[in-house]
C-alpha cells in the first residue's frame, strides 16, 4: 500500500536520509540509488528496492509506475512524498523524482564466480568514490565480471559511487579483500594478474593478455606498491606523450579494459 509522507520527521525519511552516510549504510545494510534510469537498470538486473520514494510527478512515468507496483507486490515499502522531502533524503537541491533503498551485496571474495567472466577489474586503495563508480560503469561496458576492491577503499555504495556507476552497481559483482587474501584466492585457480606501472617495459598495446585476466589498477596518488607490482604476471605501461606522467585511475582502467578486450578479437 502506498503511504503519503509529508513530514520531515517521518521515521522512513530519517532512515533514508541516514543512508547518505557510511555509518547509516552499515547500520541498515542498505544504500541509496537515485533516478529512474538507475532504478530501471536495477529492475532489469533482477533487483527491486526495499523502500521506494517518489513524487507524484515521478510516479507518472510508465517505467516508474511499473517499479513502484513491483516493489509493492514484493512487500517493499512504498511512499509518495514531496520534492522538498526527496531533496532532504538525497541531499540534492534538485533531486530525482524517484529513489530507492537497496540491500548491499555480500562483500566476501569467495562469492566471486571466476569462470563467470574472462575479465575482472581489481582496484587498490581507491579514495575517490566517483572513480569507483566510473570503473564499475566501464566494467559493465566491457563485459567484465565485476570489481574487486583491495585494501582500504572508498565505499562503492556511497551516493557518489552509485550515481557515477549509472546503474552498473547492479550489473557488476562488487567485493572487497585485503591483498594477501586476494593473492591467495587468485593463485588457487586460473588467472593472469596484469598491473600498470610507469616502470614497466611492455607497451600495453603489444602485450599478450590471457583469460581470465585480472586487471590491477593502483591508488590515484601512489599507484601500485612495489610488492604488488612484483606479484603481477605482467606489467604494462600506457605511454604518455605530453607532460602528464599518468592517467586518472578510472581512465587508466577504461583504456586498459578496452585494450584487453580488443586484443582477444
Amino acid at each position: 500500500m502506498v503511504r503519503q509522507v509529508t513530514a520531515f520527521s517521518n521515521p522512513t525519511v530519517k532512515r533514508l536520509r541516514s543512508l547518505r552516510e557510511k555509518k547509516g549504510r552499515r547500520t541498515e545494510a542498505l544504500f541509496l540509488a537515485e533516478g529512474l534510469r538507475i532504478l530501471v537498470e536495477a529492475r532489469d538486473s533482477g533487483r527491486l528496492p526495499e523502500i521506494i520514494a517518489f513524487s507524484p510527478e515521478g510516479a507518472r512515468h510508465p517505467l516508474a509506475a511499473e517499479i513502484i507496483a513491483a516493489t509493492e507486490a514484493a512487500g517493499g515499502e512504498v511512499i509518495e512524498t514531496t520534492r522538498d522531502i526527496l531533496s532532504k533524503m538525497s541531499g540534492k537541491d534538485n533531486p530525482q523524482m524517484v529513489l530507492g533503498a537497496y540491500r548491499e551485496s555480500d562483500p566476501a571474495l569467495t562469492r566471486i564466480d571466476r569462470p563467470k567472466a574472462d575479465l575482472w577489474i581489481v582496484a587498490q586503495a581507491l579514495r575517490d568514490p566517483g572513480n569507483i563508480g566510473t570503473i564499475l560503469r566501464t566494467g559493465d561496458a566491457v563485459g567484465a565480471g565485476g570489481l574487486i576492491l583491495i585494501d582500504e577503499s572508498a565505499d562503492p555504495f556511497s551516493v557518489e559511487a552509485v550515481r557515477a556507476s549509472m546503474g552498473a552497481i547492479f550489473t557488476q559483482e562488487v567485493v572487497a579483500a585485503r591483498w594477501p587474501e586476494f593473492v591467495a584466492w587468485l593463485r588457487r585457480g586460473d588467472g593472469q594478474l596484469v598491473g600498470t606501472s610507469l616502470k614497466a617495459t611492455h607497451d600495453y598495446l603489444e602485450a599478450e593478455y590471457r583469460k581470465p585476466c585480472f586487471l590491477l589498477i593502483g591508488n590515484e596518488q601512489q599507484g601500485l606498491p612495489a610488492e604488488y607490482e612484483a606479484e603481477c604476471d605482467l606489467l604494462v605501461k600506457i605511454p604518455m606523450a605530453g607532460r602528464a606522467d599518468s592517467l586518472n585511475a578510472a581512465i587508466a582502467a577504461a583504456v586498459m579494459a578496452f585494450q584487453v578486450r580488443a586484443s582477444w578479437r
